[in-house]
């Protein structure tokens, strides 16, 4: 195998290794201003998106024994990886998608498993881990001031109860 290959074949190798998630996608009809309109916005959430060759991928897959996204890896291929979150970096693609209406999800591969297209858009849906992070917090909060709430409202009555009476008893 040429040298350069070999190295491509590495720094795939390297990426994927250090990425939880890939996503594949379809980028046909995508110039090159949009294709690098793509990398700024991933960029901001710490992704890269990289034009991969098919028969590279399927190399680098089966050494690392992660799954070969079958049928998914035809055609012209972009792989998207790296960032903060897999659900800000899906949620990034499906808003470009949307805009752009050229670039498609294929599959993509999470923890070692193998996701559909679908599966790739439900994960675009789910809050970050920030968002699941407050609402955590919220449903921890929200007991103990209601406890406390609770705690305190015969206290307050009793004392409304003598208010009262002494405004009454003043009168």
């Amino acid at each position: 195998m040429r040298p350069e290959k070999i190295s491509i074949l590495a720094e795939l190798k390297k990426n994927l290794q250090e990425s939880p998630y890939v996503f594949f996608t379809d980028f046909t009809g995508l110039n090159v201003e949009n294709f690098s309109q793509l990398r700024e916005r991933l960029g901001k959430i710490n992704a890269r998106a990289m034009v991969v060759k098919n028969n590279m991928l399927r190399i680098v897959l089966k050494d690392l024994n992660m799954p070969d996204c079958g049928s998914a890896l035809q055609g012209p291929t972009a792989m998207v990886f790296g960032g903060d979150e897999a659900t800000g970096v899906a949620g990034a693609i499906r808003g470009f998608a949307k805009e752009f209406k050229k670039l498609k999800v294929k599959a993509g591969v999470m923890d070692g498993a193998a996701l559909t297209c679908e599966q790739v858009e439900s994960l675009a849906d789910l809050p970050s881990k920030d968002e699941l992070r407050a609402q955590l917090l919220g449903l921890f909060m929200a007991a103990p001031s209601r406890f406390v709430r609770l705690m305190n409202t015969p206290a307050s009555q009793l004392v409304q109860v003598l208010q009262a009476k002494s405004q009454k008893a003043a009168a």
